[in-house]
Protein backbone atom coordinates (compact mmCIF):
# COMPACT_ATOMS: atom_id res chain seq x y z
CA UNK A 1 0.00 0.00 0.00
CA UNK A 2 1.38 3.39 -0.99
CA UNK A 3 2.17 5.64 2.03
CA UNK A 4 0.35 8.52 0.31
CA UNK A 5 -2.77 6.52 -0.56
CA UNK A 6 -6.02 7.78 1.00
CA UNK A 7 -6.67 4.40 2.71
CA UNK A 8 -3.19 4.26 4.29
CA UNK A 9 -3.54 7.84 5.52
CA UNK A 10 -6.97 7.03 6.86
CA UNK A 11 -5.66 4.08 8.87
CA UNK A 12 -2.86 6.12 10.42
CA UNK A 13 -5.31 8.81 11.47
CA UNK A 14 -7.15 6.36 13.75
CA UNK A 15 -4.60 6.88 16.53
CA UNK A 16 -5.88 10.44 16.91
CA UNK A 17 -9.52 9.69 16.16
CA UNK A 18 -10.72 8.51 19.56
CA UNK A 19 -8.95 11.32 21.37
CA UNK A 20 -10.29 13.97 18.99
CA UNK A 21 -13.80 12.52 19.23
CA UNK A 22 -13.68 12.77 23.03
CA UNK A 23 -12.19 16.28 23.06
CA UNK A 24 -14.92 17.44 20.67
CA UNK A 25 -17.32 17.31 23.62
CA UNK A 26 -15.61 20.47 24.87
CA UNK A 27 -17.38 22.36 22.07
CA UNK A 28 -20.59 23.76 23.54
CA UNK A 29 -23.69 25.23 21.92
CA UNK A 30 -24.01 27.87 24.61
CA UNK A 31 -20.56 29.25 23.83
CA UNK A 32 -21.28 29.41 20.09
CA UNK A 33 -24.53 31.20 20.92
CA UNK A 34 -22.75 33.69 23.18
CA UNK A 35 -20.19 34.57 20.51
CA UNK A 36 -22.97 34.91 17.94
CA UNK A 37 -25.03 37.15 20.21
CA UNK A 38 -22.16 39.55 20.88
CA UNK A 39 -20.78 39.71 17.34
CA UNK A 40 -24.24 40.45 15.94
CA UNK A 41 -25.31 42.96 18.58
CA UNK A 42 -26.13 46.54 17.61
CA UNK A 43 -23.04 47.57 19.58
CA UNK A 44 -20.86 46.02 16.82
CA UNK A 45 -22.75 48.01 14.16
CA UNK A 46 -22.92 45.29 11.54
CA UNK A 47 -19.15 44.58 11.53
CA UNK A 48 -18.40 46.95 8.68
CA UNK A 49 -14.91 46.90 7.18
CA UNK A 50 -12.65 49.84 8.02
CA UNK A 51 -15.03 51.31 10.59
CA UNK A 52 -15.53 51.15 14.35
CA UNK A 53 -17.73 48.05 14.32
CA UNK A 54 -15.17 46.03 12.39
CA UNK A 55 -12.42 47.05 14.78
CA UNK A 56 -14.51 46.02 17.77
CA UNK A 57 -15.30 42.68 16.18
CA UNK A 58 -11.68 41.86 15.40
CA UNK A 59 -10.51 42.89 18.86
CA UNK A 60 -13.14 40.61 20.37
CA UNK A 61 -12.12 37.67 18.19
CA UNK A 62 -8.42 38.17 18.97
CA UNK A 63 -9.17 38.36 22.69
CA UNK A 64 -11.21 35.15 22.57
CA UNK A 65 -8.43 33.36 20.70
CA UNK A 66 -5.94 34.43 23.34
CA UNK A 67 -8.24 33.23 26.12
CA UNK A 68 -8.66 29.93 24.28
CA UNK A 69 -4.90 29.35 24.31
CA UNK A 70 -4.25 29.85 20.60
CA UNK A 71 -1.04 31.71 19.79
CA UNK A 72 -0.87 34.84 17.63
CA UNK A 73 -0.07 34.09 13.98
CA UNK A 74 -0.27 37.56 12.46
CA UNK A 75 2.16 40.40 11.90
CA UNK A 76 4.96 41.04 14.38
CA UNK A 77 3.69 38.64 17.03
CA UNK A 78 0.10 39.94 16.93
CA UNK A 79 -3.20 38.30 16.07
CA UNK A 80 -3.65 40.55 13.04
CA UNK A 81 -2.68 40.26 9.38
CA UNK A 82 -2.92 43.89 8.29
CA UNK A 83 -3.41 45.21 4.77
CA UNK A 84 -5.20 47.93 2.83
CA UNK A 85 -8.16 48.07 0.49
CA UNK A 86 -9.70 50.87 -1.52
CA UNK A 87 -13.17 51.85 -0.35
CA UNK A 88 -15.33 53.23 -3.16
CA UNK A 89 -18.78 54.57 -2.32
CA UNK A 90 -20.88 55.72 -5.28
CA UNK A 91 -22.86 58.77 -4.13
CA UNK A 92 -26.55 59.50 -4.55
CA UNK A 93 -25.62 61.95 -7.31
CA UNK A 94 -24.77 59.03 -9.64
CA UNK A 95 -26.53 59.09 -13.00
CA UNK A 96 -27.17 56.46 -15.67
CA UNK A 97 -29.12 56.97 -18.89
CA UNK A 98 -29.83 55.16 -22.16
CA UNK A 99 -30.31 57.10 -25.41
CA UNK A 100 -31.79 55.54 -28.54
CA UNK A 101 -33.01 57.45 -31.61
CA UNK A 102 -32.81 60.71 -29.71
CA UNK A 103 -34.95 59.43 -26.83
CA UNK A 104 -33.27 59.30 -23.42
CA UNK A 105 -34.36 57.23 -20.43
CA UNK A 106 -32.95 58.31 -17.07
CA UNK A 107 -32.60 55.61 -14.41
CA UNK A 108 -33.00 56.11 -10.67
CA UNK A 109 -30.19 55.20 -8.29
CA UNK A 110 -30.95 52.19 -6.05
CA UNK A 111 -34.46 51.77 -7.45
CA UNK A 112 -33.37 50.99 -11.04
CA UNK A 113 -29.64 50.49 -10.86
CA UNK A 114 -26.53 50.25 -8.68
CA UNK A 115 -22.85 50.17 -9.54
CA UNK A 116 -19.40 51.51 -8.94
CA UNK A 117 -16.31 52.67 -10.77
CA UNK A 118 -13.46 50.23 -10.39
CA UNK A 119 -11.01 52.94 -11.48
CA UNK A 120 -11.21 54.09 -7.83
CA UNK A 121 -11.50 57.75 -8.84
CA UNK A 122 -13.57 60.46 -7.13
CA UNK A 123 -15.22 61.35 -10.45
CA UNK A 124 -15.75 59.06 -13.40
CA UNK A 125 -17.83 59.80 -16.50
CA UNK A 126 -18.33 57.63 -19.54
CA UNK A 127 -20.24 57.53 -22.79
CA UNK A 128 -20.19 54.45 -24.99
CA UNK A 129 -22.14 52.12 -27.26
CA UNK A 130 -23.83 49.11 -25.66
CA UNK A 131 -23.55 45.52 -26.90
CA UNK A 132 -25.51 42.56 -25.55
CA UNK A 133 -23.23 39.54 -25.00
CA UNK A 134 -25.60 36.95 -23.56
CA UNK A 135 -24.08 35.41 -20.43
CA UNK A 136 -20.68 36.97 -21.15
CA UNK A 137 -18.85 33.64 -20.96
CA UNK A 138 -15.74 32.42 -22.77
CA UNK A 139 -15.25 28.73 -21.93
CA UNK A 140 -13.24 26.80 -24.54
CA UNK A 141 -13.61 23.51 -22.67
CA UNK A 142 -17.39 23.79 -23.21
CA UNK A 143 -17.04 25.12 -26.76
CA UNK A 144 -18.65 28.37 -25.65
CA UNK A 145 -17.85 31.97 -26.59
CA UNK A 146 -20.40 34.73 -26.06
CA UNK A 147 -17.96 37.32 -27.44
CA UNK A 148 -17.41 35.65 -30.81
CA UNK A 149 -17.15 37.92 -33.80
CA UNK A 150 -17.29 41.20 -31.91
CA UNK A 151 -14.80 43.76 -30.64
CA UNK A 152 -16.04 45.28 -27.38
CA UNK A 153 -13.00 47.46 -26.69
CA UNK A 154 -14.23 50.78 -25.36
CA UNK A 155 -17.86 49.55 -25.32
CA UNK A 156 -20.37 48.74 -22.58
CA UNK A 157 -21.28 45.06 -22.48
CA UNK A 158 -24.74 44.05 -21.28
CA UNK A 159 -25.28 40.52 -19.98
CA UNK A 160 -26.96 38.12 -17.59
CA UNK A 161 -25.50 36.32 -14.60
CA UNK A 162 -25.64 32.53 -14.37
CA UNK A 163 -24.91 30.07 -17.18
CA UNK A 164 -26.72 28.59 -20.16
CA UNK A 165 -28.21 25.14 -19.98
CA UNK A 166 -29.35 25.01 -16.39
CA UNK A 167 -31.84 22.30 -17.38
CA UNK A 168 -29.36 20.63 -19.74
CA UNK A 169 -26.39 18.80 -18.15
CA UNK A 170 -24.75 18.62 -21.59
CA UNK A 171 -24.09 22.37 -21.32
CA UNK A 172 -21.71 23.34 -18.51
CA UNK A 173 -22.91 21.38 -15.44
CA UNK A 174 -26.65 21.73 -15.72
CA UNK A 175 -28.17 23.14 -12.53
CA UNK A 176 -24.85 23.20 -10.69
CA UNK A 177 -23.59 26.75 -11.04
CA UNK A 178 -19.91 27.13 -11.88
CA UNK A 179 -17.70 30.18 -11.49
CA UNK A 180 -18.63 31.12 -15.07
CA UNK A 181 -22.06 32.03 -13.73
CA UNK A 182 -20.95 34.32 -10.92
CA UNK A 183 -21.12 38.10 -11.24
CA UNK A 184 -17.44 38.39 -10.35
CA UNK A 185 -16.49 36.32 -13.39
CA UNK A 186 -18.71 38.46 -15.65
CA UNK A 187 -16.84 41.62 -14.76
CA UNK A 188 -13.45 39.89 -14.96
CA UNK A 189 -14.16 38.58 -18.48
CA UNK A 190 -15.53 41.93 -19.65
CA UNK A 191 -12.27 43.50 -18.54
CA UNK A 192 -10.23 40.85 -20.33
CA UNK A 193 -12.21 41.54 -23.50
CA UNK A 194 -11.34 45.24 -23.30
CA UNK A 195 -14.80 46.56 -22.39
CA UNK A 196 -15.10 50.00 -20.85
CA UNK A 197 -17.85 48.86 -18.54
CA UNK A 198 -20.38 46.10 -17.91
CA UNK A 199 -24.07 46.09 -16.99
CA UNK A 200 -25.71 42.99 -15.56
CA UNK A 201 -29.46 42.70 -16.16
CA UNK A 202 -30.83 41.36 -12.90
CA UNK A 203 -33.56 38.77 -12.66
CA UNK A 204 -34.40 36.85 -9.51
CA UNK A 205 -33.98 33.61 -11.41
CA UNK A 206 -30.56 34.21 -12.92
CA UNK A 207 -29.10 35.89 -9.83
CA UNK A 208 -30.65 33.51 -7.31
CA UNK A 209 -31.81 36.41 -5.13
CA UNK A 210 -34.03 39.46 -5.35
CA UNK A 211 -33.24 43.04 -6.28
CA UNK A 212 -33.21 44.00 -2.61
CA UNK A 213 -30.08 41.90 -2.06
CA UNK A 214 -28.35 43.60 -5.00
CA UNK A 215 -29.41 47.07 -3.84
CA UNK A 216 -28.31 46.49 -0.25
CA UNK A 217 -24.99 44.93 -1.26
CA UNK A 218 -24.02 47.34 -4.06
CA UNK A 219 -25.65 50.53 -2.85
CA UNK A 220 -22.96 50.97 -0.24
CA UNK A 221 -19.18 51.28 -0.13
CA UNK A 222 -17.37 48.58 -2.07
CA UNK A 223 -14.02 47.35 -0.83
CA UNK A 224 -11.56 46.54 -3.61
CA UNK A 225 -7.96 45.49 -3.96
CA UNK A 226 -5.94 48.67 -4.41
CA UNK A 227 -5.50 49.51 -8.09
CA UNK A 228 -1.80 49.79 -8.97
CA UNK A 229 -0.87 52.87 -10.95
CA UNK A 230 -1.63 52.38 -14.63
CA UNK A 231 -3.57 49.12 -14.22
CA UNK A 232 -6.73 49.05 -16.30
CA UNK A 233 -10.05 48.44 -14.58
CA UNK A 234 -13.69 48.72 -15.59
CA UNK A 235 -14.95 52.30 -15.56
CA UNK A 236 -18.35 50.99 -14.52
CA UNK A 237 -19.49 47.70 -13.03
CA UNK A 238 -23.26 47.96 -12.71
CA UNK A 239 -26.52 46.10 -12.20
CA UNK A 240 -29.87 47.14 -13.72
CA UNK A 241 -33.15 45.56 -12.66
CA UNK A 242 -35.14 43.80 -15.37
CA UNK A 243 -37.89 46.42 -15.60
CA UNK A 244 -35.44 49.32 -15.92
CA UNK A 245 -33.60 47.40 -18.65
CA UNK A 246 -36.54 47.76 -21.07
CA UNK A 247 -35.24 50.92 -22.82
CA UNK A 248 -31.75 49.41 -22.97
CA UNK A 249 -32.88 46.37 -24.96
CA UNK A 250 -35.83 47.89 -26.83
CA UNK A 251 -33.96 47.90 -30.14
CA UNK A 252 -33.72 44.11 -30.15
CA UNK A 253 -37.49 43.71 -30.34
CA UNK A 254 -37.22 41.13 -27.58
CA UNK A 255 -38.22 41.04 -23.93
CA UNK A 256 -35.78 40.23 -21.14
CA UNK A 257 -37.10 36.67 -21.10
CA UNK A 258 -36.69 36.30 -24.87
CA UNK A 259 -33.12 37.64 -24.76
CA UNK A 260 -32.31 35.19 -21.99
CA UNK A 261 -33.71 32.36 -24.09
CA UNK A 262 -31.62 33.48 -27.08
CA UNK A 263 -28.53 33.34 -24.85
CA UNK A 264 -29.00 29.62 -24.25
CA UNK A 265 -27.60 28.55 -27.62
CA UNK A 266 -24.00 28.00 -28.73
CA UNK A 267 -25.04 29.78 -31.92
CA UNK A 268 -25.71 32.99 -29.99
CA UNK A 269 -23.90 36.02 -31.39
CA UNK A 270 -23.51 39.42 -29.71
CA UNK A 271 -26.20 41.99 -30.49
CA UNK A 272 -25.42 45.73 -30.85
CA UNK A 273 -28.20 47.48 -28.95
CA UNK A 274 -28.17 50.79 -30.80
CA UNK A 275 -28.05 52.57 -27.46
CA UNK A 276 -25.63 55.12 -26.09
CA UNK A 277 -24.97 54.62 -22.41
CA UNK A 278 -24.03 57.71 -20.41
CA UNK A 279 -22.98 57.44 -16.81
CA UNK A 280 -21.60 59.63 -14.09
CA UNK A 281 -20.26 57.90 -11.00
CA UNK A 282 -19.11 60.47 -8.42
CA UNK A 283 -17.56 58.48 -5.61
CA UNK A 284 -16.15 58.84 -2.15
CA UNK A 285 -12.80 57.08 -2.24
CA UNK A 286 -10.73 56.19 0.81
CA UNK A 287 -7.90 53.87 1.74
CA UNK A 288 -9.13 51.28 4.21
CA UNK A 289 -6.90 49.76 6.83
CA UNK A 290 -8.31 46.32 7.52
CA UNK A 291 -7.14 42.99 8.87
CA UNK A 292 -7.60 39.29 9.04
CA UNK A 293 -7.43 37.79 12.54
CA UNK A 294 -5.07 34.81 12.77
CA UNK A 295 -4.03 32.36 15.48
CA UNK A 296 -2.30 29.00 15.56
CA UNK A 297 -2.21 25.94 17.76
CA UNK A 298 1.06 24.19 16.80
CA UNK A 299 1.22 20.47 16.21
CA UNK A 300 3.49 17.98 17.89
CA UNK A 301 5.65 17.65 14.80
CA UNK A 302 7.79 20.09 12.88
CA UNK A 303 6.10 23.26 11.55
CA UNK A 304 7.30 22.05 8.14
CA UNK A 305 4.61 19.35 8.34
CA UNK A 306 2.03 22.00 7.58
CA UNK A 307 -1.36 22.94 9.01
CA UNK A 308 -5.08 22.44 8.85
CA UNK A 309 -6.70 25.80 8.07
CA UNK A 310 -10.05 26.88 9.53
CA UNK A 311 -11.69 30.02 8.16
CA UNK A 312 -14.77 32.17 8.77
CA UNK A 313 -15.39 35.72 7.63
CA UNK A 314 -15.96 38.23 10.41
CA UNK A 315 -17.37 41.08 8.31
CA UNK A 316 -20.91 41.94 7.31
CA UNK A 317 -22.53 44.99 5.70
CA UNK A 318 -22.23 47.48 8.56
CA UNK A 319 -24.65 50.40 8.64
CA UNK A 320 -26.24 51.31 5.34
CA UNK A 321 -29.34 52.09 3.31
CA UNK A 322 -32.44 50.16 4.26
CA UNK A 323 -36.14 50.13 3.46
CA UNK A 324 -36.84 50.12 7.22
CA UNK A 325 -35.83 52.30 10.15
CA UNK A 326 -33.29 49.67 11.16
CA UNK A 327 -30.05 50.53 9.32
CA UNK A 328 -27.76 48.01 11.04
CA UNK A 329 -27.00 44.86 9.07
CA UNK A 330 -26.16 42.70 12.09
CA UNK A 331 -25.24 39.55 10.14
CA UNK A 332 -26.14 37.09 12.89
CA UNK A 333 -26.39 34.00 10.71
CA UNK A 334 -24.04 35.56 8.15
CA UNK A 335 -21.52 35.13 9.66
CA UNK A 336 -21.44 35.60 13.42
CA UNK A 337 -22.42 31.92 13.63
CA UNK A 338 -19.38 30.81 11.63
CA UNK A 339 -17.10 32.93 13.81
CA UNK A 340 -18.61 31.43 16.96
CA UNK A 341 -18.03 27.92 15.64
CA UNK A 342 -14.40 28.51 14.66
CA UNK A 343 -13.68 30.17 18.02
CA UNK A 344 -15.02 27.07 19.78
CA UNK A 345 -13.00 24.78 17.53
CA UNK A 346 -9.86 26.77 18.38
CA UNK A 347 -10.58 26.42 22.09
CA UNK A 348 -11.10 22.67 21.75
CA UNK A 349 -7.94 22.27 19.66
CA UNK A 350 -5.84 24.18 22.20
CA UNK A 351 -7.20 21.83 24.88
CA UNK A 352 -6.02 18.65 23.16
CA UNK A 353 -3.70 16.80 25.55
CA UNK A 354 -1.93 15.19 22.60
CA UNK A 355 -1.67 17.25 19.44
CA UNK A 356 -1.47 15.69 15.97
CA UNK A 357 1.70 16.22 13.97
CA UNK A 358 0.26 19.19 12.08
CA UNK A 359 -0.95 22.35 13.72
CA UNK A 360 -4.22 24.21 13.23
CA UNK A 361 -4.36 27.73 11.84
CA UNK A 362 -7.48 29.79 12.51
CA UNK A 363 -8.06 32.76 10.21
CA UNK A 364 -11.05 35.08 10.46
CA UNK A 365 -11.04 36.94 7.18
CA UNK A 366 -12.23 40.40 6.29
CA UNK A 367 -14.24 41.78 3.37
CA UNK A 368 -15.89 38.55 2.27
CA UNK A 369 -19.03 40.49 1.43
CA UNK A 370 -17.05 42.65 -1.02
CA UNK A 371 -15.82 39.70 -3.06
CA UNK A 372 -13.74 37.45 -0.77
CA UNK A 373 -11.06 40.14 -0.41
CA UNK A 374 -9.64 38.95 2.92
CA UNK A 375 -9.25 35.34 1.86
CA UNK A 376 -7.88 36.48 -1.49
CA UNK A 377 -5.24 38.47 0.37
CA UNK A 378 -4.43 35.49 2.59
CA UNK A 379 -4.06 33.20 -0.44
CA UNK A 380 -1.51 35.65 -1.85
CA UNK A 381 0.24 36.16 1.51
CA UNK A 382 -0.26 32.88 3.40
CA UNK A 383 0.83 32.54 7.01
CA UNK A 384 1.69 28.89 6.37
CA UNK A 385 2.73 27.39 3.03
CA UNK A 386 -0.31 26.59 0.91
CA UNK A 387 1.45 23.50 -0.42
CA UNK A 388 1.60 22.22 3.17
CA UNK A 389 -1.97 23.18 4.05
CA UNK A 390 -3.72 19.82 4.11
CA UNK A 391 -7.25 21.22 4.02
CA UNK A 392 -9.26 24.42 4.50
CA UNK A 393 -12.50 23.94 6.43
CA UNK A 394 -14.69 27.02 6.13
CA UNK A 395 -17.80 27.94 8.12
CA UNK A 396 -20.18 30.52 6.66
CA UNK A 397 -23.83 31.40 7.16
CA UNK A 398 -25.19 28.59 9.35
CA UNK A 399 -28.79 28.74 10.62
CA UNK A 400 -29.22 27.78 14.32
CA UNK A 401 -32.52 25.92 13.91
CA UNK A 402 -31.89 22.68 15.78
CA UNK A 403 -30.09 19.39 15.28
CA UNK A 404 -29.76 18.12 11.73
CA UNK A 405 -29.20 14.51 10.82
CA UNK A 406 -27.24 15.45 7.70
CA UNK A 407 -24.42 17.76 6.69
CA UNK A 408 -23.41 19.59 3.53
CA UNK A 409 -19.72 19.49 2.58
CA UNK A 410 -20.07 20.56 -1.04
CA UNK A 411 -16.73 20.07 -2.83
CA UNK A 412 -15.26 17.57 -0.35
CA UNK A 413 -15.99 14.78 -2.80
CA UNK A 414 -13.63 16.48 -5.25
CA UNK A 415 -10.66 16.02 -2.89
CA UNK A 416 -8.53 13.01 -1.90
CA UNK A 417 -9.80 13.56 1.67
CA UNK A 418 -13.23 12.25 0.74
CA UNK A 419 -12.81 8.81 2.47
CA UNK A 420 -11.85 10.61 5.68
CA UNK A 421 -14.84 12.95 5.42
CA UNK A 422 -17.16 9.98 5.00
CA UNK A 423 -15.60 8.17 7.98
CA UNK A 424 -15.93 11.13 10.35
CA UNK A 425 -19.47 11.87 9.18
CA UNK A 426 -20.39 8.28 10.04
CA UNK A 427 -18.90 8.72 13.52
CA UNK A 428 -21.25 11.63 14.06
CA UNK A 429 -24.23 9.81 12.53
CA UNK A 430 -24.40 12.44 9.82
CA UNK A 431 -25.58 11.64 6.34
CA UNK A 432 -23.70 13.66 3.77
CA UNK A 433 -26.29 15.54 1.80
CA UNK A 434 -25.65 16.60 -1.80
CA UNK A 435 -25.64 20.34 -2.41
CA UNK A 436 -29.31 21.26 -1.77
CA UNK A 437 -29.13 24.33 -4.02
CA UNK A 438 -26.54 23.67 -6.75
CA UNK A 439 -28.08 26.43 -8.85
CA UNK A 440 -26.91 28.98 -6.26
CA UNK A 441 -23.23 28.17 -6.84
CA UNK A 442 -22.39 28.41 -3.15
CA UNK A 443 -19.04 26.71 -3.69
CA UNK A 444 -17.86 29.81 -5.55
CA UNK A 445 -19.35 32.30 -3.09
CA UNK A 446 -17.42 31.79 0.13
CA UNK A 447 -13.84 32.09 1.32
CA UNK A 448 -12.81 28.48 0.74
CA UNK A 449 -13.00 29.33 -2.99
CA UNK A 450 -9.99 31.65 -2.64
CA UNK A 451 -8.03 28.76 -1.16
CA UNK A 452 -9.24 26.31 -3.79
CA UNK A 453 -8.11 28.63 -6.58
CA UNK A 454 -4.67 28.60 -4.94
CA UNK A 455 -4.72 24.79 -4.92
CA UNK A 456 -5.62 24.01 -1.31
CA UNK A 457 -8.24 21.26 -0.88
CA UNK A 458 -11.03 23.40 0.51
CA UNK A 459 -14.74 23.34 1.21
CA UNK A 460 -17.34 24.76 3.57
CA UNK A 461 -19.00 22.72 6.31
CA UNK A 462 -22.70 23.32 6.86
CA UNK A 463 -25.74 21.81 8.50
CA UNK A 464 -28.12 19.86 6.31
CA UNK A 465 -31.88 20.03 5.90
CA UNK A 466 -33.24 17.03 7.81
CA UNK A 467 -33.97 18.24 11.34
CA UNK A 468 -34.50 15.84 14.22
CA UNK A 469 -38.09 15.93 15.36
CA UNK A 470 -39.21 18.16 12.50
CA UNK A 471 -41.38 17.25 9.50
CA UNK A 472 -39.95 16.60 6.06
CA UNK A 473 -39.33 19.83 4.20
CA UNK A 474 -38.78 21.88 7.36
CA UNK A 475 -35.11 22.52 6.61
CA UNK A 476 -35.72 23.68 3.06
CA UNK A 477 -38.58 25.87 4.29
CA UNK A 478 -36.48 27.77 6.83
CA UNK A 479 -33.52 28.06 4.44
CA UNK A 480 -35.75 29.51 1.73
CA UNK A 481 -37.36 31.88 4.21
CA UNK A 482 -33.95 33.11 5.34
CA UNK A 483 -32.81 33.75 1.76
CA UNK A 484 -36.01 35.58 0.89
CA UNK A 485 -36.41 37.70 4.01
CA UNK A 486 -33.18 37.94 6.04
CA UNK A 487 -30.14 37.38 3.78
CA UNK A 488 -28.23 40.68 3.58
CA UNK A 489 -31.06 42.44 5.41
CA UNK A 490 -31.16 44.24 8.78
CA UNK A 491 -33.48 41.45 9.94
CA UNK A 492 -30.56 38.98 10.12
CA UNK A 493 -30.46 39.45 13.90
CA UNK A 494 -29.82 37.17 16.86
CA UNK A 495 -33.01 35.43 18.01
CA UNK A 496 -33.38 34.10 21.54
CA UNK A 497 -35.47 31.27 20.11
CA UNK A 498 -32.56 29.93 18.07
CA UNK A 499 -31.44 26.38 18.85
CA UNK A 500 -27.65 26.01 18.57
CA UNK A 501 -27.46 22.24 19.10
CA UNK A 502 -27.02 21.64 15.39
CA UNK A 503 -24.16 24.13 15.21
CA UNK A 504 -22.51 22.41 18.16
CA UNK A 505 -22.78 19.09 16.33
CA UNK A 506 -21.42 20.42 13.03
CA UNK A 507 -18.58 22.17 14.90
CA UNK A 508 -17.63 18.90 16.60
CA UNK A 509 -17.70 17.16 13.23
CA UNK A 510 -15.39 19.79 11.69
CA UNK A 511 -13.07 19.67 14.70
CA UNK A 512 -12.66 15.90 14.52
CA UNK A 513 -12.27 15.99 10.75
CA UNK A 514 -9.51 18.60 11.11
CA UNK A 515 -7.66 16.72 13.84
CA UNK A 516 -7.77 13.51 11.82
CA UNK A 517 -6.58 15.33 8.70
CA UNK A 518 -3.75 16.85 10.73
CA UNK A 519 -2.62 13.36 11.69
CA UNK A 520 -2.44 11.98 8.15
CA UNK A 521 0.98 10.71 7.09
CA UNK A 522 0.62 11.76 3.46
CA UNK A 523 -0.47 14.85 1.64
CA UNK A 524 -3.77 15.85 0.11
CA UNK A 525 -4.94 17.08 -3.24
CA UNK A 526 -7.84 17.37 -5.67
CA UNK A 527 -9.13 14.41 -7.62
CA UNK A 528 -7.85 13.78 -11.12
CA UNK A 529 -9.55 16.00 -13.67
CA UNK A 530 -10.67 18.60 -11.12
CA UNK A 531 -10.40 22.26 -12.11
CA UNK A 532 -8.15 23.04 -9.11
CA UNK A 533 -5.70 20.13 -9.47
CA UNK A 534 -3.25 22.06 -11.65
CA UNK A 535 -3.01 24.82 -9.05
CA UNK A 536 -2.32 22.25 -6.31
CA UNK A 537 0.39 20.54 -8.34
CA UNK A 538 2.04 23.86 -9.16
CA UNK A 539 1.94 24.93 -5.51
CA UNK A 540 3.61 21.69 -4.41
CA UNK A 541 6.13 21.88 -7.25
CA UNK A 542 7.06 25.47 -6.37
CA UNK A 543 6.98 24.85 -2.62
CA UNK A 544 4.60 27.77 -2.07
Amino acid sequence: MRPSSPLFCLLLSVVFCGHAFAQADAIQARRIAAHTRFLSSDLIEGRGVGVRGGKLATEYIATQLALAGARPAGDNGTYFQNFQLAGVQTTDAARLSFTRNGQTSQLHWLTDWVGNNEMQQPENRLEAEAIFVGHGIVAPEFQWNDYKGVDVKGKIVVLFTNEPGRENPALFRGKALMYYGRWAYKYEEALRQGALGAIIIHTDDTAGYGWGVVRNSWGREQQMVLRPEGERRLSMAAWVNSMAAAPLIAGTGKSVEELLEASESRDFRPIPLGVTVRASLPSKVRIIDTRNVAAIVPGEGSPANGVVLYTAHWDHLGIGPSATEDKIYNGAADNATGCGIVLEIARAWAGLAKKPKRGALFVFVTAEESGLRGSEYYARHPLAPLSKTVVNLNYDGLLPAGLTEDAVVNGAERTTLWPLVEKVAKQYSLRIRPDPAPEQGYFYRSDHFSMAKAGVPAFSVDVGETYAGKPAGYGREIADAYRQHDYHQPSDEFKESWDFTGLEHIARFGFTLGVDAAGLSGGSSWQQGDEFLAAREKSIRDGN
